[in-house]
């Protein structure tokens, strides 16, 4: 049971033994509720309020410290209050004993239990959908918005529980390689361990092409567009990347597949980015429409292609991060390799939802949960009867996703191609003509790499991808001038 201060901060725990199933709450014998709680409402995946138990090994650098200052140092999305409350009246334990002290040290080898009141984040109820599937193998289509792996605030909430829920409390699906939360598309699901080995290791050793489409903001050039500006984490703590000169190697090649020019009285940027930034006078409202692109990573760093796509000018349009003015000034971080603002950039990104309520859309699952809490949900002024956590808002179903979807995977040796249609935001406009589909002309991934250049570089990354070496295209500098 989660313990919270009350209205009148009064921290108050019912003895254990006093526990009742309160309405609409899940309160299984060993926290793991079958079947799973779930229901749908406006648009969203829900799982209704649950007790859950965590169980952990004393970590070394806890050895021989209070149990108290580990949760207040460690743990600290509840008050220190709230923590001296669950060690007192047993809802944390030390090797399933009650602790007598929250001045108890603890000791090599100790496991520490806590039970809490969970209450998860909702997530997009649109379906998982299914490429392929056989013996071994499943081919997803994955919603936005919803995390792979069990993580921070979602637990019943990811990819994996979902497939477990909806074909048998025994089926363990095993993910073969790692799509953010905020991305859809195509993922691998093994059904066992051998085959989600298999193909792991197919994607690791980069005999597999991939195929991205997204939504830019402005007139995104047409033919082969090369950016191989080298990618640096600049805050591992908010998940911030930027191109640096003494980053990892990061190639990506776009094509775009169509530009959507505004409807006459738009004076800027169309409504994805308008919505999100409300300054007006600002450059990036000189950014015309917006263009759909299609896109081939060579490399596979993280936020690879929404860092190349800001340094090239052209951020996708409803990026919380990359797309925020905010954050990046009125250039929206275009042409920016110097790393003299990095400090600046992670000081006013780190601010977002804490001195203010973001705007924009969910964020990337690597942040810290305080920032994630506060990403576009709003405190609700309720609190939970059972628990008194206090209740967020529910995220608007646009604001769970960007407009990035993996479209289609391909193995060089053309033993197998998946691909998904286009996502429902790359299709024309109503009243507007523009292709549906995916056409041969702008296919990505029949470049022809020795043309651009690209073929022995390509073959050096994949044999070693963590080369930090700086590479620049004209094609990038082109367009980032």
């Amino acid at each position: 049971m989660a313990l919270v201060p009350s209205p009148k901060s009064e921290f108050h725990v019912p003895p254990p033994d006093t526990f009742e199933e309160p309405p609409a709450v899940v309160v299984p014998d060993a926290g793991d509720p079958w079947p799973r709680p779930y229901y749908l409402e406006n648009g969203l995946r829900k799982v209704r309020p649950y007790h859950f138990t965590y169980n952990t090994y004393c970590k070394a650098r806890w050895r021989d410290r209070e149990i108290l200052d580990i949760f207040a140092s460690e743990f600290r999305d509840r008050p220190l209050e709230y923590y001296k409350s669950a060690i007192e009246s047993g809802y944390i334990t030390i090797n399933g004993k009650p602790i007598p002290s929250p001045s108890s040290l603890i000791r090599n080898g100790d496991v520490i239990t806590h039970t809490i009141h969970r209450h998860e984040t909702p997530v997009s109820a649109t379906p998982i959908g299914i490429v392929y599937e056989d013996n071994d193998l499943i081919v997803i289509n994955k919603p936005a918005g919803v995390p792979v792996h069990p993580a921070g605030r979602y637990n019943f909430n990811s990819i994996t529980e979902i497939l477990r829920a909806e074909r048998h409390y025994t089926f363990n699906p095993l993910p073969c390689h790692r799509l953010d939360r905020l991305t859809s598309g195509i993922m691998f699901i093994g059904k066992n361990k051998e085959a989600a080995e298999r193909m792991s290791e197919q994607i690791r050793s980069r005999t597999v092409r991939k195929e991205y489409i997204t939504r830019v903001v402005g007139e995104f050039p047409e033919g082969e567009v090369v950016c191989d500006q080298p990618i640096l984490q600049i805050s591992p703590k908010l998940g911030l990347n930027r191109v640096r000169a003494n980053g990892k190697e990061a190639r990506t090649v776009f094509k775009r597949l169509a530009y959507y020019p505004p409807k006459g009285g738009d004076n800027g940027v169309a409504g994805d980015i308008a919505e999100n930034q409300k300054t007006k006078g600002m450059e990036w409202k000189n950014l015309r429409g917006y263009s759909i692109l299609r896109c081939m990573p060579l490399t596979g760093r993280t936020h690879q292609l929404r860092v190349h796509l800001q340094f090239l000018g052209h951020p996708i349009a409803n990026d919380p991060i990359y797309c925020n003015q905010r954050v990046f000034g009125p250039s929206l971080g275009r042409g920016e390799e110097v790393s003299d603002n990095d400090d600046d950039i992670i000081t006013r990104l780190g601010r977002m939802g804490k001195d203010e309520v973001a705007e924009a859309v969910a964020y990337h699952d690597e942040m810290v949960d305080n920032y994630e809490k506060r990403r576009a949900e709003k405190m609700s002024g309720e609190v939970c009867e059972f628990c008194q956590t206090a209740l967020y808002t529910d995220p608007g179903v646009h604001e769970m996703g960007i407009y990035l979807h993996a479209k289609r995977y391909a193995c060089t040796d053309g033993k197998w191609d998946y691909e998904t249609p286009l996502p429902d935001w790359a299709l024309p406009p109503p009243g507007v003509d523009g292709p549906t589909e995916a056409t041969k002309e702008s296919d990505p991934l029949a470049v022809d790499l020795k043309k651009l250049g690209l073929e022995d570089d390509e073959s050096s990354i994949q044999a070693s991808s963590e080369t930090p070496e700086a590479h620049s295209s004209p094609a990038a500098v082109s367009l980032a001038t």
